[in-house]
């Protein structure tokens, strides 16, 4: 079989390849496109159709595909160490790498490498209960999440993210977690619009927090917007006072910026907007653009000195064969650099005002229950009806853009180096497909 036979790759396809997130009335549909190359903004496929990666291929790639620098430290790397583990050895990339990552922090960090968000996470609440018995505190093992949060598929992550939805089957195997209100500023449960509001939506946070704070290590959130759960964006005054909260409650803050770090939200990361220092930091996905699987768990000093061995064993037994691997490393090095250079950041909030100015123009559409914006994040929620995100989802392929809705919910969250005029027709197109499909 050809590589460049359509017809023969997707026959292997459906006979060999497991997709994730996808049904199987999906693949019975197909086929699929076959994207063979990635270049700016965009992705081609076999037969040469260019499509808009509205979605950063999962929300990894930053940069777009193929940014030369990148590629050449993938090359670079690659011919001088394609991989060393980190347990009792070190490496050039994961030291520098760890450095950069710190400072950017703030400084007076450790930080533990990973290969995806999940992996990330996973160590995040490891390490936070582990904290808790490390200071004597082992009855503060209990756990805070938000309601429909998503933090990834591995059996800790799905505890504090469980969405019923995706993870029923597996509830039985999950740690009870105790689960605040969502919020939602866009859609607000209570009627009422920051600053004005009060932030009532933390109430049940704070009475969660406060009834429980000798039996919690830990909150884990998803900073200014809950990602998965359909781009719930909510006021930065919410992260403030949870800060507040569990610093005055001596509960471990574990912030989650797998999606909205590196600039997403047009700032580096998302909480600095809120003017808080989190006790653990999880990052991924814009690590390294999209261009190599890495993440990182980023802890406070205070807390990782609490893993000694001496006079009694504290040691955080935890890794993965490919924890700091040199070449992700390197790519992520190379991407760091891009990120200072061009000044990332600055330019997403740039672009993401003219994103938001385009797509407030479908506010008023029949179909559509709310617009909400943050950064390079744009989400039209519908009202409800059978079959239409998914009659949007195929126009706008069929017109040469990538989506994937979430729910109700049609999102881009394009690379943050999109161009204006890119994202206003990507606007159009779907302001076509809300009136044409809707």
């Amino acid at each position: 079989m050809r590589d460049d036979d359509p017809t023969g790759l997707w026959a292997r396809d459906c006979q060999a390849l497991w997709h994730p997130y996808t049904r199987a009335s999906t693949i019975a549909a197909g086929p699929l496109p076959i994207i063979v190359r990635g270049e700016g903004v965009y992705l081609y496929d076999i037969a040469g159709r260019r499509y808009f990666d509205a979605i950063s291929s999962w929300w990894a790639c930053a940069l777009g595909h193929g940014r030369p620098e990148v590629v050449e430290a993938i090359r670079r790397q690659a011919g001088q160490l394609q991989h060393s583990i980190l347990g009792n050895l070190t490496h050039p990339p994961a030291i520098e790498l760890a450095a950069r990552l710190a400072a950017l922090c703030g400084g007076n960090r450790k930080v533990l490498f990973a290969s995806d968000g999940s992996s990330a996470v996973e160590a995040a609440l490891k390490i936070a209960v582990q904290y808790q018995a490390n200071t004597g505190n082992p009855r503060k093992h209990r756990l805070v999440s938000l309601e429909q949060a998503y933090h990834g598929d591995t059996i800790g992550a799905m505890s504090v993210g469980y969405l019923e939805h995706f993870h029923a089957p597996y509830k039985a195997l999950l740690t009870p977690v105790l689960r605040a209100e969502s919020p939602c500023c866009g859609t607000c449960a209570h009627g009422l619009v920051p600053p004005a509001c009060g932030h009532r939506c933390f109430d049940s946070m704070r009475a969660i927090i406060e009834g429980h704070a000798d039996e919690l290590a830990a909150v884990i959130v998803e900073p200014l917007c809950q990602a998965a759960a359909g781009m719930r964006i909510y006021d930065p005054g919410y992260l403030r006072l949870l800060a507040e909260t569990c610093r005055r409650h001596d509960v471990l803050l574990i912030v989650d910026e797998i999606a909205m770090g590196f600039g997403r939200t047009g700032t580096m990361f998302a909480f600095e907007q809120a003017g808080i220092d989190p006790d653990i930091l999880c990052v991924g996905k814009g690590l390294s653009a999209g261009y190599l699987p890495i993440s990182a768990t980023v802890v406070k000093d205070a807390i990782a000195t609490t893993f000694r061995d001496e006079p009694d064993d504290h040691t955080l037994y935890h890794g993965h064969t490919f924890t700091g691997n040199p070449i992700a490393a390197a790519a992520a090095l190379a991407v760091l650099d891009i990120y200072a250079h061009d000044r990332i950041p600055d330019l997403a909030a740039a672009h993401g005002r003219e994103l938001a100015a385009g797509i407030a123009r479908v506010r008023g559409h029949p179909a559509v229950r709310n617009v909400r914006t943050l950064g390079m994040i744009a989400a039209v929620e519908l009202k409800p009806a059978a079959g239409r995100p998914a009659r949007i989802r195929d126009f706008m392929r069929d017109n040469g853009i990538l989506v994937r809705p979430l729910g109700d919910v049609i999102y881009f969250m394009p690379p943050l180096v999109t161009p204006d005029d890119v994202t206003r027709s990507a606007v159009d197109i779907l302001a076509t497909a809300l009136s044409v499909v809707a």
